[in-house]
């Protein structure tokens, strides 16, 4: 088994960047998710609200990320003195403000007022304390710090469908290749690389999935989703990847090997 690819999103819900690597910090992957947009209500905005969204590049240098809005041009993200609390699923979170020049433009493109923020090394949002003991935190991605795909399982669901999809639907951190499909379904914790992580919680999938990332358009039919219902519904919803913590720091590369050190019998 090894890591066939690796993905940042550095703004919640844009599109995300293929890397060949990325370091780990208290976070999770380095720069994944620290921004987000809001609406005029403070609270989190993605593509199941506006698909378009995926249509919105972005690119990550020295530890800046930028933006790249169709027809309104590229931003670079710069977080101001404003503080704002903002709210991401139940979670109310402190982040500051984004340049309003990218936030003006995000606005004019998907036609509605809408805002970016970023969260500060000073805000801790923490971990589901249901599913993880630690006093662990995370970005604004949706419950954990990272998510964990398995290709053979993607090539089994494509074999189901009229019109294969590709990874990049499914928003993973970490894309496993040489693993049988659906054996993630038993993944306790693994090592990758330098790296040490813990398994805590399948991934509930939405309609989210269903959003074309090249287009910006969901599929008339719900697909995958709809095939997926028919036979990963679990009490944990219709699930596909595995959500992980990960348990100090390190270094994940694409071609890494994966080892599972514990998995259930």
């Amino acid at each position: 088994m090894k890591v066939q690819s690796l993905y940042l999103y550095p703004v919640k819900s844009l599109a995300g960047i293929e890397v060949s690597s990325f370091e780990l910090d208290d976070f999770g992957p380095q720069g994944d998710r620290r921004w987000m947009i809001v609406d005029d209500q403070n609270r989190f905005v993605t593509q199941r609200q506006l698909p378009k969204l995926a249509l919105v590049r972005t690119r990550m240098h020295n530890g800046h990320v930028d933006i790249m809005v169709p027809g309104h041009g590229t931003f670079p993200l710069s977080a101001g003195p404003g503080q704002v609390r903002v709210v991401v699923w139940q979670d109310a979170v402190d982040a500051l403000t984004g340049n309003p020049d990218a936030s003006s433009a995000l606005s004019a493109f998907c036609g509605a007022r809408l805002r970016l923020v970023n969260m500060p090394d000073s805000s801790f949002r923490r971990v589901d304390p249901d599913r993880v003991v630690d006093d662990r935190r995370v970005g604004f991605a949706d419950g954990f710090p990272f998510l964990l795909t398995n290709q053979a399982s993607l090539d089994e669901l494509n074999s189901r469908l009229a019109k294969p999809v590709a990874m990049p639907c499914f928003r993973p951190n970490i894309v496993v290749s040489g693993a049988p499909a659906w054996s993630e379904d038993r993944w306790q914790s693994l090592n990758i690389g330098s790296a040490a992580f813990a398994v805590v919680k399948p991934c509930s999938r939405c309609v989210l999935t269903t959003v074309d990332p090249e287009t910006g358009i969901k599929d008339a039919g719900t697909e995958p989703l709809r095939t997926l219902s028919t036979y990963r519904r679990t009490p944990e919803g219709v699930i596909f990847g595995q959500n992980a913590i990960h348990l100090g720091g390190g270094r994940v590369a694409v071609g890494d090997s994966v080892a599972i050190s514990q998995q259930e019998s």
